[in-house]
């Protein structure tokens, strides 16, 4: 991505299109670029709370899905990106945590994605 140059196809006065990369600069966390391929948003911070007091629920008390060990290590590639910029967390004690629906799919230019 290149930062100091935007193109568009809307034909916007020369003080608007300046208003609007003033306000793309100043939001760019929000965006995803190619360096992060995830925008996100301080502040706006969305709680997940799931239910892991014993009895655990049935959908954890299944088992992980087998998985090959080369898709263990994308799956626990992806999950590490995720960790890394602050996407998901770790909770609990358990520092290992299974999957147990993960879908990892693979893309035309042959690398993974996990859904």
């Amino acid at each position: 991505m290149n930062s100091g140059r935007a193109n568009s196809a809307l034909a916007l006065p020369v003080n608007k299109k300046l208003s609007l990369l003033k306000m793309l600069r100043k939001n760019r966390p929000a965006f995803a670029i190619d360096e992060e391929p995830l925008g996100k948003i301080r502040g706006h911070d969305i709680g997940l709370y799931l239910d892991v007091e014993r009895p655990y629920p049935p959908m954890l008390r299944r088992p992980p899905y087998p998985a090959s060990l080369e898709t263990r290590k994308e799956i626990e590639k992806h999950v590490n990106e995720l960790l890394d910029m602050d996407f998901i967390r770790k909770i609990g004690h358990n520092e290992i945590v299974e999957i147990t629906t993960p879908a990892l799919i693979t893309c035309n230019d042959g690398k993974y994605r996990l859904c």
